[in-house]
């Protein structure tokens, strides 16, 4: 990978595991392109990353539009492609919305799906190129009341695992990290939203999140960062089509 600019797109790259992600990248002298909805966001993600070559963008990745015009703008072809954006609420199955299922699916699947066809091809030809999504535990195994999440995370997997089959041999990847509940923001809304229901602190329902993996504790998002690092580099050129899971020991393949 020897190109002049070196460009990796991060997907709700100014979340917590997309800022940590970013950084990770931008350490190993690529060009960081976060995309995301929330222009304040990326603003942060700017002023203090900025020196390390991270810039953001505003995009919906769910936008087939958007994220044409975005790629099409960048003055390199993206080498390295994190699909990291998503979304996560909890619901007993029998009340699931259709609405909220479609949420998920768009957030979690449809704009792994879209960033991913659009760069494919270029890795292709180029016979180079890193995909890596950001998916779950839920990608691998079900839990009560997280249907919408849960499946919407399973096709995010399979769609790594179609992308690495078309990629196989051309010297191109695609791999998935799979972390339990991580701590970021996201996961601090499941726990309040845990404390509501429950009558529990924040702290014990924290506890109870972090205690359904055999890992203890939560995630961080730089252990997370770091798998995707790995993926996204050189040396794991000869791995493709892999979930890393980052749970503890909970789920073995």
């Amino acid at each position: 990978m020897e190109s002049a600019a070196r460009i990796a797109v991060v997907t709700g790259g100014a979340g917590g595991i997309g800022r940590a992600v970013c950084a990770v990248l931008a350490r190993a002298g690529l060009q960081v392109v976060a995309l995301g909805r929330d222009a304040d966001r990326l603003a942060r993600l700017e002023r203090d990353l900025g020196g390390a070559g991270v810039r953001g963008l505003v995009c919906d990745a769910a936008d087939e539009q958007q994220v044409e015009r975005v790629l099409a703008g960048l003055e390199a072809p993206v080498e390295v492609l994190v699909n990291n954006a998503g979304a996560a609420e909890s619901a007993p199955l029998h009340r699931t919305t259709l609405a909220s299922w479609n949420e998920h699916f768009t957030a979690n699947a449809t704009t792994a799906f879209l960033l991913t066809r659009a760069v494919l091809p270029g890795m292709r030809e180029r016979n180079r190129g890193r995909i890596v999504a950001v998916a779950s535990t839920a990608g691998l195994a079900g839990a009560p009341y997280t249907a919408a999440y849960t499946a919407a995370k399973h096709a995010m997997v399979g769609l790594v695992r179609v992308t690495a089959a078309e990629l196989a041999g051309t010297g191109a990847t695609c791999n998935a990290v799979c972390p339990a509940f991580v701590r970021t923001p996201m996961t601090e809304r499941s726990a309040a939203r845990i404390a509501e229901r429950t009558g529990r602190s924040a702290q014990e329902a924290e506890r109870a999140l972090a205690g359904a993996a055999p890992l203890g504790r939560l995630v961080e998002p730089e252990e997370v960062a770091a798998a995707v690092g790995y993926l996204a580099s050189e040396a794991a050129g000869c791995v493709n089509g892999q979930t890393i899971v980052l749970d503890g020991g909970g789920i073995q393949q």
